[in-house]
């Protein structure tokens, strides 16, 4: 046979050794995909049934073919990631969040734009309305309201006994202006502002000052009259001064029924009625001889009710007599068992009024102010004690440096 013939007649294959075996043509020809060779060992293999080393293996011709495997189905696909639901879900918060964030703050601004006022709207002092006002319209309308309560006496009971505190000469008001001012403080607390356009009402507490000292001298005034105790002092009545000397006995007890009184003001200011008012009492002993009064009257009560003393400044000038002016002005005041003079300041401004009006006196510091009441008592406390008409002028130097 030629060559050729040679070539395409089949050739019985050599027997191969174990775990070697050489590239056959029909191995990469075949279908044109390569052939994977069975597992060694098993149905097919080189040892195993039909393999070429094993028994009834197929020794003459070509392989047969062995188609090759297939790549494995791909599994079922995963199911969709649950994040972006829960991106998804933030971002309805988020949104959410913005959403309320921006309709508060049109809100607050609406409020701070419709409470432009001195007085934010909504404010109330003791259930009066002064919101939406300006500061002068709220003194108006809390003077208005209150004007006649915080005049009226405080009915007390001493032991049994009705007694009258009058609020002017005890220390006890309502500051309006004051009341006014923290009333128009502005209040930029959201809660304030938001709730002022849904009628949300906002209390203030009213300015109610109280002259501590001037109350105890009240009470203590009171405790000399109201009670069974007497302590020793002097009056000054119409013309003349009167001593009135001391004795044991039950009075008004003057540190415990400060609290009660203030807090008794404040209820009749709010409501227009707080009486009586029960006090606490105290037995008391007098802190004022008999001669401590008799030294007084002669140093100071006797001379002082003389006659007219006047005060003058520049050139202006005024009288004050012992029939009408200086029994509103002069007491006494035991302080350690001793007696000193008192003047009251308010009678006495009151008094004088705009007599000096328009006069200056040059301080030590070089500054020009006018005259007060210390100037005036400063004047009058010499001139009291004169004896003669000349020495019963007292003058203010209007030059003091």
């Amino acid at each position: 046979m030629s060559d050729d013939t040679a070539v395409l007649t089949p050739q019985k294959p050599a027997p191969e050794r174990p775990g070697e075996r050489e590239h056959v043509s029909g191995d990469t020809l075949t279908s044109g995909l390569p052939v994977v060779p069975p597992a060694a060992g098993g149905p097919g293999g080189p040892f195993g049934p039909g393999g070429p080393g094993g028994p009834g293996a197929h020794r003459d011709g070509p392989l047969p073919h062995t188609p090759p495997r297939l790549p494995e189905p791909l599994g079922e696909p995963e199911p969709a990631s649950s994040t972006p639901a829960k991106k998804k879900g933030r971002s309805k918060l988020v949104l959410l969040g913005v959403a309320v964030v921006v309709a508060g703050a049109g809100l607050y601004g609406a409020g701070l734009l419709m409470g432009h006022a001195d007085v934010p709207k909504g404010t109330t002092v003791l259930g009066v309305d002064i919101g939406g006002s300006t500061h002068d319209e709220a003194v108006k309308k809390l003077d208005a309201a209150f004007g006649e309560r915080t005049a009226l006496p405080l009915a007390l009971d001493v032991d049994g006994k009705q007694a009258e505190l009058k609020p002017a000469q005890a220390g006890l008001s309502l500051d309006s202006e004051e009341t006014a001012r923290t009333a128009a403080a502005s209040d930029y607390n959201p809660v304030t502002v938001i709730g002022s356009l849904f009628g949300q009402q906002r209390e203030v507490e009213p300015s109610m000052p109280v002259d501590q000292e001037k109350l105890a001298d009240a009470l203590d005034r009171l405790a000399g009259t109201a009670g069974s105790a007497v302590e020793g002092s002097i009056s000054f009545d119409s013309g003349k001064p009167v001593p009135v000397y001391g004795k044991a006995g039950k009075t008004l007890d003057v540190k415990g029924s400060v609290n009660a009184v203030e807090q008794a003001y404040r209820t009749q200011v709010a409501t227009g009625k707080a009486g009586p008012v029960a006090v606490p009492m105290a037995t008391r002993e007098p802190t004022v001889s008999k001669a401590e009064v008799d030294r007084m009257m002669k140093e100071f009560a006797v001379p002082a009710m003389s006659g007219i003393v006047t005060v003058k400044a520049g050139n202006a000038s005024i009288p004050f007599g012992p029939e009408r002016s200086l029994p509103q002005i002069l007491s006494v005041q035991a302080v350690d068992g001793k007696l000193v003079e008192k003047y009251d300041q308010a009678a006495l401004k009151k008094l004088y009024g705009n007599t000096f009006d328009g006069v200056l006196i040059t301080r030590g510091t070089g500054d020009k102010t006018p005259v007060t009441p210390e100037d005036v008592i400063g004047a009058m406390r010499q001139a009291l004690l004169g004896t003669t008409p000349a020495e019963r002028v007292g003058v203010i130097e209007t030059d003091a440096s």
